[in-house]
């Protein structure tokens, strides 16, 4: 173990994430790492995915020595689009994860999934090989929008998705973008009343960015100005509100119980470690925080894992970094923090910030009660603007 000048007392919860890469297709507005499928047929893209898999387990075991006896609470899969895996395949990733890590009782598995990959009782074959929620990228369930966004399902194949989604799992989120390219505020919500019509545990609503590198940065197309995305947004508060969800962290809507633990985990600057091309993970040890970064590309990524070298990148967090990664996060969650989980999770005296909320507080953006801090409607409303009051010099 290289040395650091931490010192922290405990280690925060552990999560996993898993990264599967492949789409049938992908979006022009999309810069995750994600692949389209190319020219493979059902057995070619079976044997992809088992060599994948081994990949996954190798590159789980090589990091083990890093979370010794630790638990973990909760389980990521996403993508890509995950859905292109079997459930054969993702009951075998499940079974081959629990023979290496001690999970916990309530361990939650998230899986994404694709209305485009849907096909009768194919969620519930999910649930019955371990997932626990699934996360739906259904995006709009308007053609007009879909077919702008570049999806490869319908509505009918939405509606029919989070229908049978709502029948298999006792929780999932939608997954639902506004200011879509010619979209109106009653097109947006004409799109959220029907997914409020499922009675949905948990939303996640985002904003269409147009991020470099994409198709989208290279012919962009006309979106709603940002006047119209503000109200488009608060509309989207108030019908979640009335059909009894809170928003509890900046894109995140959800019942009582039904918050996202993983992300949560995230937000609180928890642990995670991620396997897969182009995972990122973030570890925490007594002395040090370390972040890892896998091989991009899944083909690179594969034959480096198999070789015991899935690691392309692996730096420890500069001391005087942590202060502003520990606010960029905690500052989403409607809740805040507390002031004592800050200087266990960051080994940074209170000193770190005390300017920053000094201004956040004159500047109505955060309440502070106590060892409690917790952003104020405005502060949700200038998140960015919150955030970066807690940049290091």
């Amino acid at each position: 173990m290289r040395p650091g000048l931490l010192q922290l007392k405990s280690l925060p919860p552990l999560s996993l994430y898993i990264h599967l890469p492949w789409c049938l297709k992908k979006c022009p507005y999309c810069d995750f790492n994600s692949h389209e499928m190319r020219g493979g047929n059902d057995a070619g893209d079976t044997a992809q995915h088992q060599r994948y898999l081994a990949a996954l387990m190798a590159d789980l075991e090589a990091a083990l020595p890093l979370i010794w006896g630790r638990s973990v609470h909760s389980i990521f899969i996403g993508g890509g689009t995950p859905s292109l895996f079997a459930p054969e395949a993702i009951d075998q990733l499940l079974s081959d994860v629990r023979a290496r890590l001690r999970l916990e009782a309530d361990c939650e598995i998230t899986m994404e999934a694709n209305p485009g990959t849907f096909e009768k009782d194919r969620f519930r074959a999910y649930r019955a090989a371990g997932v626990t929620r699934l996360s739906i990228g259904v995006q709009s369930f308007d053609d007009r929008y879909l077919q702008a966004l570049g999806r490869v399902h319908d509505r009918a194949q939405a509606l029919a998705a989070v229908e049978e989604a709502a029948q298999s799992f006792d929780t999932f989120n939608l997954d639902i973008m506004y200011a879509l390219p010619g979209q109106g505020p009653l097109d947006l919500e004409r799109d959220l009343q029907t997914a409020l019509s499922f009675a949905p545990p948990h939303l996640s609503v985002y904003h269409l960015t147009i991020e470099p590198n994409t198709y989208f940065a290279k012919f962009p197309p006309t979106v709603p100005d940002e006047d119209t995305a503000y109200d488009m947004l608060d509309r989207i508060t108030e019908l979640t509100e009335a059909a009894g969800m809170r928003r509890y962290e900046i894109s995140a809507y959800a019942r009582p119980h039904h918050d996202c633990a993983h992300n949560t985990n995230y937000w609180q600057f928890g642990d995670y470690l991620g396997i897969g091309a182009g995972a990122h993970s973030k570890l925490s040890f007594a002395h040090r925080v370390v972040r890892q970064v896998r091989l991009r590309d899944p083909a690179r990524y594969m034959e480096g894992a198999l070789a015991g070298l899935a690691i392309a990148q692996d730096d420890d967090v500069r001391r005087a970094d942590l202060p502003f990664e520990y606010m960029l996060n905690a500052l989403r969650l409607r809740d805040g923090f507390s002031l004592q989980d800050f200087v266990e999770r960051t080994g940074a005296p209170l000193s770190a910030i005390e300017p920053g909320l000094k201004q956040a507080q004159a500047r109505g953006l955060i309440v502070r009660e106590g060892l409690k801090i917790q952003p104020t409607e405005r502060g949700f409303d200038f998140l960015s603007d919150l955030q970066s009051l807690f940049l290091a010099d």
